[in-house]
């Protein structure tokens, strides 16, 4: 067999196997502290979206200027997407503070 031949059909091979790879992303969602009830629900039919395509998802709440001083607010908003969503979903990552952001990590229930 001529060794550019083999090459070839490797290379095919390796396209292939890639193909059938599922890619998993990691989606974000933006939140606020001043995030109202219906944006709530609209990023949690996103975020329903994405879970549902396979994709895990990262909750990012993010504080601006003294909203940090209502951190129970914060925690209290974003467990409310958390339980919205547990029925597709397990956590990760529960939420956790790093300097103005509030982060929780969520992936799809297999």
């Amino acid at each position: 067999m001529d060794y550019g031949k083999y090459l070839y059909r490797q290379k095919k091979l390796d396209q292939k196997q890639r193909s059938k790879q599922k890619k998993s992303e990691v989606k974000g969602i933006r939140l606020s502290l001043r995030t109202d009830i219906h944006d709530l629900e609209t990023k949690t039919k996103k975020a329903r979206q994405f879970l549902t395509d396979g994709h895990s998802i990262k909750i990012a709440l993010i504080f601006k200027g003294r909203e940090l001083s209502h951190f129970d607010l914060a925690i209290e908003k974003m467990q409310k997407m958390i339980n919205a969503l547990t029925d597709i979903a397990k956590v990760d990552q529960a939420p956790k503070k790093q300097g103005y952001n509030l982060f929780a990590i969520l992936s799809p229930l297999r």
